[in-house]
């Protein structure tokens, strides 16, 4: 991706280098452990680490260094690419003007509405404030622990959330999230591979838009993106962590439905295109 000249955002919030404070809970080695035991399994534990009886007054893990610059410089261009793309899909598809997302760029853990932000529970958008969550140390999981290698892998990621944004900013989220209420843990869990293949099926049209309208692609991006949808496939995480792939514990679709969904964003750039919720087939 053509990202070290692009307009970057400034709609990023960070949080990198700031001083934590801590009082009880399971201790600093036990969050780590814990937060480790999710990044090796896939499993979400930001519970266990939230409901630890620890208080996080900031967030924070030290000096920025060169490369968490480039990172977060990175994240910028990606996305102000969201920005400029939706900026122009949303009116034009849906008839209302954008309004774009937050991104909390942090180090370590941080706190959200959502929960605790940490490398455990992986990016994430928080509908309640409004905000996308980021450890960019995360790329490097994604690269060397997923095999989902290139720059735009990790833009990839960057446009998947910003999709839950454009969700919520339909009003798709909340009434998706409310209706899983009420449902049994199968049937919620079929909800929110919905949710995740429609943000999968955005972020295509935000990579269609972003090569044809800002020329930010380069060769083989695409390609880039397709093996990262592959690679964070909840049957392959589940492969890969020894464990036999259970259907009814998926929340965000097949390896072959994530890169199903994207190419059809892709290929269609319409948005009428991307209804997981009415679709005949997942």
């Amino acid at each position: 991706m053509k990202w070290r000249n692009a307009r970057g955002s400034k709609n990023i919030e960070d949080r990198r280098g700031r001083s934590t404070a801590r009082s009880g809970g399971m201790g600093i080695v036990g969050i780590i452990a814990v937060l480790a035991f999710g990044y090796f399994t896939g499993i979400d534990v930001s519970s266990f680490v939230s409901n630890s009886g620890s208080t996080t007054v900031q967030q924070g893990s030290g000096e920025i260094s060169e490369k968490d610059k480039q990172a977060g410089a990175f994240v910028s261009a990606a996305l102000g690419y969201t920005e400029q793309v939706w900026g122009e899909v949303f009116p034009d598809q849906v008839g209302k003007k954008y309004r774009p997302a937050t991104l909390v760029l942090f180090k370590g853990v941080t706190q959200s509405p959502c929960g605790n932000a940490s490398g455990a529970t992986g990016p994430f958008y928080c509908p309640a404030d409004r905000k996308v969550y980021l450890d960019t140390d995360f790329f490097v999981t994604l690269e060397r622990r997923m095999g989902a290698k290139g720059d735009f892998a990790a833009a990839y990621v960057v446009g998947h959330e910003v999709a839950h944004h454009v969700q919520n900013e339909l009003g798709v989220l909340s009434q998706a999230n409310r209706a899983r209420q009420s449902m049994s843990t199968t049937d919620s869990n079929r909800v929110s591979v919905m949710i995740e293949l429609q943000a999968d099926c955005f972020a295509g049209i935000w990579a269609r838009y972003s090569a044809e309208r800002l020329g930010a692609l380069d060769s083989g991006d695409i390609e880039e993106a397709m093996n990262a949808a592959k690679q964070i496939g909840d049957d392959t995480l589940q492969r890969n962590a020894g464990r036999r792939p259970s259907p009814h514990t998926f929340t965000h679709g097949t390896s072959e439905q994530r890169q199903r969904w994207f190419a059809r964003g892709y290929q269609s750039a319409k948005m009428n295109q991307c209804d997981t919720f009415n679709a005949n087939q997942l």
